[in-house]
């Protein structure tokens, strides 16, 4: 279907507010997808936290070479629909892949994350990532871990002294009765 040029201007800022917003864009090829496959990818994706829309190949491409993003061949040929992530990277593409598994129409073509570009191994590398929170436990966790041991190592000696004083006062209050 062809696009009156307002109607391409319309979707060409449309395609760069979603690329400025993203933290990453994974491209995937969707040939032989059912409406309802999409419509399940769409509301998965939703749910953590992006988008996933079908684009046209031309215009992605226009918007993609504004942003001085390489194009690698196949990445904007066939069915294109792309997942922008625009909170928590590993989520999105967590959800992209687990929908990958659930249907063989949903291939992975690659993706950008900021400027570097992705291969669909790199993809699939990211959907293995546990979701942000988790990762800003982890690393809460391991910049807490040398608080917790020099809190612990510095108040040994003073609990061993109150262990010796304890032990030496029980001793005089026996020998004292």
């Amino acid at each position: 279907m062809a696009l009156s040029k307002q109607r391409k201007q319309e979707v060409l800022a449309q395609y760069q507010d979603w690329v400025n917003r993203s933290q990453a864009v994974i491209l995937v090829e969707y040939t032989g997808a059912t409406v309802k496959d999409m419509e399940a990818i769409r509301s998965s994706v939703r749910e953590s936290g992006g988008e996933f829309h079908v684009v046209k190949n031309t215009l992605m491409k226009r918007v993609l070479e504004e942003n001085n993003l390489a194009i690698p061949e196949g990445y904007l040929e066939h069915s294109t629909a792309i997942g922008f992530a625009f909170s928590d990277v590993a989520s999105t593409t967590k959800a992209l892949a687990d929908a990958s598994k659930d249907m063989d129409a949903l291939k992975f073509k690659g993706g950008y994350m900021g400027s570097e570009l992705l291969s669909p191994e790199q993809v699939i590398a990211l959907s293995k990532l546990p979701p942000l929170p988790v990762l800003q436990a982890q690393l809460l966790g391991v910049l807490q871990a040398p608080a917790g041991k020099l809190v612990r190592t510095v108040a040994e000696p003073a609990r061993g002294l109150a262990a010796v004083i304890k032990a030496y006062s029980g001793e005089s209050a026996s020998t004292a009765a």
